[in-house]
């Protein structure tokens, strides 16, 4: 499917997916580096990395879960 054939839905719940993806692949980055005892600076600056991620994960998470009010 083309990306103007999708819906706004469809193509936020792709991007989420990327971006869980990339969240993934980065906590996969960090471990080795840590088990390498790698840079502590740049294990920093991806975990910063992922944190941001993960807000962006849930904002998009929320705009597509509506409030229910119960």
């Amino acid at each position: 499917m083309r990306p103007e054939e999708m819906s706004h839905e469809e193509i936020l719940r792709l991007r989420l997916e990327l971006l869980k993806q990339e969240h993934r692949d980065l906590d996969e980055a960090i471990r080795a580096l840590t088990e390498q005892r790698g840079d502590p600076f740049t294990i920093k600056r991806m975990k910063r990395q992922k944190l941001a991620l993960k807000d962006r994960i849930v904002m998009l998470e929320n705009e597509l879960t509506p409030d229910i009010i119960a």
